[in-house]
């Protein structure tokens, strides 16, 4: 090594710890600068259920279509198609299936509802201003939309039995894989 080099390394301890302290801060400013496009929002509803995640089919691309299972009372049952692969289905089985599709390069950029105890309604709403509601205006409400700008809702997580007790909404930048 050279020895200029050496003799303008910081010598004292005090300038030491400065220099490692502003090593670490700028290392995690750069971390946090990385994940500041994905957002979550939830749970919204009742403690019950058996825990869900969609987390792995956001691999397969972009949600491009979202079926909802409902009665007069309640969401029973939800499945997402990312890309072209449908999740799994969560939920019952009782109830009417609807469906919608996404058209080309629409996204969810808001998601809202009512809860108590399980999932009474959601209502998607797109960047290509659709409005899709499915259920029951009853409960409690609730407005999720994503923390950072040009983010899309990216997957769904939660907890479903016979009914869907409870939705979390994952937003992300959708990136091309």
């Amino acid at each position: 090594m050279n020895l200029d080099v050496l003799l303008s390394f910081p010598s004292s301890p005090r300038m030491l710890t400065i220099t490692l302290l502003a090593l670490v801060c700028a290392s995690a400013s750069a971390n946090a600068i990385q994940a500041r496009s994905s957002s979550y929002n939830g749970e919204y509803g009742g403690g019950g259920g058996e825990r869900f995640s969609h987390s792995g089919y956001q691999l397969e691309g972009p949600i491009t279509a979202i079926r909802v299972r409902i009665d007069n009372n309640y969401i029973i049952g939800l499945q997402v198609r990312y890309g072209k692969v449908w999740s799994d289905y969560v939920g019952g089985t009782q109830g009417d299936l609807e469906e919608i599709f996404l058209h080309p390069r629409e996204s969810v950029i808001q998601v809202s509802g009512k809860y108590d105890y399980y999932l009474r309604k959601l209502v998607f709403v797109t960047n290509k201003g659709r409005y899709l509601p499915f259920g029951t205006d009853i409960g409690r409400s609730f407005s999720a939309v994503p923390l950072y700008h040009n983010t899309v809702l990216r997957f769904i997580s939660g907890r479903a039995s016979t009914l869907i007790n409870a939705i979390g909404l994952h937003w992300d930048s959708y990136r091309r894989y």
